[in-house]
């Protein structure tokens, strides 16, 4: 039976592996939601012995900079499918244009991601570029209906955004793929305003008001997404995986998500990338 590993499984990552199994793999994982300790070498390197293909949604440590997984297991990784869930926010601040897979990495706040994704390029393996992550549990639909949205005047500001579930369908059609990077992002980068609108549309309840940017009272890791405006293209993931979003943009996604009304405390950074944690 073909065998996955996943490294850390947190939020994306779950999606990921629910789909490989859907897909007949047998998956292991590391993490809380994991069947394996992230510091259990014996075990890790039994289900690596298993492992066709290895992922990881491991963010650099925070102190050093370093890939945990590759710091600890690199040596082992060889010979392998291999990918990594990176972040779009590894190609800084474009002035609202369009990029692609081609522009140069490392230029922005996420030098530590930069390094690491093309660390893992130079090992042949699959980067997959996430912007903004939303989906069950983890979208504006939660900050609207926690009291939590906030709708912030900044000129000309755009994000790009991805559904949890076509990540995953991203990643899959990835397996019988060639090696290299690829942004998976929805159809339509747009403000962060449009998105709450919309989710204040489909709760029945008025928008918030529109503030500026100092009175949002943001928090130093969510106000640093404002410091960077890009549009994510994804035509390469579109012609090399044959993939195509299922929630092209955030109205089929929130349409979708309010009609399953799943309810959770989950809560996400409020502009339109998240955490490091997937």
């Amino acid at each position: 039976m073909a065998h996955f590993l996943i490294f850390g499984l947190g939020y994306t990552a779950s999606f990921i592996a629910s789909s490989l199994r859907a897909q007949g793999w047998q998956v292991d994982a590391t993490g809380r939601r994991g069947n394996i300790a992230f510091d259990d070498d014996q075990a890790v390197h039994d289900a690596l012995d298993l492992a066709s293909h290895v992922i990881s949604s491991v963010p650099p440590d925070p102190q050093s900079g370093l890939d945990p997984v590759l710091e600890r297991y690199g040596a082992a990784l060889a010979g392998r499918w291999l990918g990594y869930l990176s972040s779009t926010g590894v190609y800084g601040d474009t002035g609202g244009a369009w990029i692609d897979e081609g522009a140069n990495i490392g230029g922005g706040r996420r030098t530590a991601r930069a390094a690491i994704d093309a660390h893992w390029l130079e090992m042949g393996g699959h980067v997959f570029r996430l912007p903004g992550i939303y989906g069950p549990g983890r979208s504006a639909l939660e900050r609207v209906r926690d009291g939590k949205a906030r709708r912030i005047s900044v000129a000309g500001q755009v994000f790009s955004r991805v559904h949890v579930e076509d990540i995953a369908s991203g990643v899959v059609k990835a397996v019988n793929a060639p090696a290299g990077a690829y942004n998976l992002a929805d159809d339509y980068p747009c403000p962060q305003n449009e998105v709450i609108e919309e989710a204040c549309r489909l709760l029945g309840v008025p928008s918030p008001p529109m503030v500026t940017l100092e009175e949002a009272g943001l928090s130093p890791q969510a106000l640093a997404f404002y410091t960077e405006n890009r549009r994510i293209a994804n035509g390469k993931a579109k012609r090399v995986l044959d993939w195509k979003p299922a929630f092209p943009t955030y109205r089929e996604g929130l349409r979708a998500l309010n009609a399953s009304t799943i309810p959770s405390s989950a809560s996400t950074a409020p502009a339109a990338e998240t955490s490091d944690q997937r």
